[in-house]
């Protein structure tokens, strides 16, 4: 299956984001998946996510094999906030203190060598 962003329409508060679903290389039909502008604005995210949030939402939806409106929820874009958040964490977790240099005392490390400190 193969899904392809084709563009979006803006219907009053809400975005009508198109896709071609192709399956075996042929054009099966084209999908249509609804978001509430107000709902990326509750949850702090960029109307530029939309597509991809709403191309992941159309590929789950039709992984489970719905075939009814698709609509990318408040639900959605919280569960896009928290493993953002979570992949954040986990980076910031990752990142190694500085090491120290074996056999070189702490006190040493801290003070400048004498050629920075030249003409202050």
């Amino acid at each position: 299956m193969e899904i392809r962003y084709l563009g979006f329409d803006q219907r009053q508060n809400s975005r009508v984001y198109r896709f071609d679903v192709r399956t075996d290389g042929r054009l099966t039909k084209q999908v249509s998946v609804t978001a509430d502008i107000a709902v990326f604005r509750n949850h702090s995210v960029g109307i530029q996510e939309g597509p991809s949030l709403s191309g992941n939402k159309l590929t789950a939806d039709l992984e489970r094999g719905w075939e009814g409106e698709h609509e990318l929820t408040a639900a959605d874009l919280r569960a896009y906030v928290d493993a953002k958040a979570l992949a954040g964490a986990k980076r910031a977790s990752a990142r190694k203190a500085p090491r120290s240099r074996p056999g070189v005392q702490a006190e040493t490390q801290q003070k400048s060598p004498p050629w920075r400190n030249f003409g202050i």
